[in-house]
């Protein structure tokens, strides 16, 4: 049986290996603490399951969901309604958003609506892999824009060379920055508009960490950049600010044509988001702020503990302000892998390597908060006992 060729170019996914390596170990009977994957442990609030339990009791949400690959309107004026209190952001509800199963979907169905074999793609390096998978599977050409911590993470436009932005269709942006945290400013999205217009590039803004944030680091939206709605589209999800991961429910919004064409794809792909998750997620833009700030109290906590500990064993820095991810320096005289790996033999305690991030991820583990704070402070332990004995 033949194998579609595309698939032969798509390196195995970080996340599926890391969790494959996990549970060997586990099989083995190594206790093992990932910081590896960021998968928020604590509980959907009781209000949002409430939602989805009353609703998915009445028989006509049993159908083809509502609105089918759009969302259902009233889900996507709740979302309008929370740019514009969160941002200042007007959005039209029928033009200019789009429901999602999450947003990992978004960045794939961004691809096939608006890139066509042989275009290239920009992605920063470090880098989400999932846009280089999409980018594959749409079969464009991945270019790696470095983001380096002397530029605070953020893409220099003036570096990419001229025959490549000429050759470019779409861009993909990150910021609250996985993996680093980095956080964009109103002056850089200024410059991102700018560039968009000028190179014809669609931006895909990718925003699913918009609430995680510290320090008192201001919230943002690209589409608070003037003209922005004219050269791209940001993507957001419910799955970080509510804990809502496995409930799959995102959102795309600004450009009202990339967002038909985005539609178009999604309409000839599924049949839409299950009417009772649209109605909890409803639920919780309306009444579930307050939760945001309390994870944002737990996640605080959690990163003071991790850079407390990580100075005591001679790796101090000041990290970026954004995502329940911290991305760490290396110690001196080691890689990344080789950190990497002695965290996982001598006290099994897993982070990602920066590398898995792309070339200039090199010299640097992304450790994730998302684990109960007795199990962090168990992995500190065991990182503080290696690494000064």
């Amino acid at each position: 049986m033949q194998i579609a060729e595309r698939l032969a170019k798509i390196p195995p996914y970080l996340f599926m290996e890391l969790r494959k390596k996990i549970n060997k170990a586990k099989a083995d009977g190594i206790d093992v603490i990932s910081l590896a994957i960021g998968d928020p442990v604590e509980a959907t609030p009781d209000s949002i399951i409430d939602e989805l339990s009353a609703t998915a009791r009445n028989p006509l949400n049993h159908r083809y969901p509502t609105d089918e690959e759009k969302g259902m309107l009233l889900y996507r004026k709740e979302i309008a309604a929370w740019y514009k209190a969160r941002y200042g952001v007007n959005l039209n509800p029928e033009k200019e958003i789009l429901g999602l199963i999450g947003s990992k979907e978004g960045c794939h169905h961004f691809i096939l609506a608006c890139v066509n074999p042989g275009d290239i793609v920009l992605m920063t390096d470090p880098g989400y892999p999932a846009y280089r998978a999409s980018i594959l599977m749409g079969e464009g050409v991945p270019y790696n824009v470095p983001i380096l911590h002397e530029n605070n993470y953020l893409p220099v436009f003036e570096d990419i060379p001229a025959d490549v932005v000429k050759k470019a269709r779409a861009m993909f942006l990150n910021y609250p920055n996985n993996p680093t945290g980095a956080c964009a400013t109103r002056e850089f999205l200024n410059k991102l508009v700018a560039f968009g217009r000028e190179s014809g590039i669609a931006i895909c803004y990718d925003n699913p960490y918009s609430e995680i944030l510290f320090n008192g680091q201001p919230r943002i939206s690209f589409l608070m950049a003037p003209g922005a709605k004219d050269i791209g589209i940001e993507l957001t999800s419910l799955s970080k600010p509510f804990n809502m991961c496995g409930w799959r429910l995102g959102v795309a919004c600004g450009n009202p044509d990339l967002i038909a064409a985005i539609s178009k794809v999604k309409e000839n792909t599924d049949s839409g988001i299950f009417n009772p998750i649209q109605y909890a997620g409803i639920k919780a833009l309306r009444s579930e702020s307050p939760f945001i700030e309390k994870m944002l109290a737990i996640y605080g906590k959690r990163r003071e503990m991790v850079l407390t500990t990580l100075k005591k064993i001679g790796i101090d820095f000041n990290p970026p302000c954004g995502t329940f991810y911290l991305w760490v320096p290396v110690p001196k005289g080691m890689t990344s892998l080789e950190f990497t790996n002695r965290l996982f033999d001598k006290t099994a305690v897993v982070v990602a390597s920066g590398t898995a991030y792309g070339k200039y991820g090199e010299g640097f583990v992304r450790l994730s908060l998302t684990v109960p704070d007795e199990r962090l402070k168990e992995a500190m332990q065991r990182i503080e006992k290696e690494f000064t004995r």
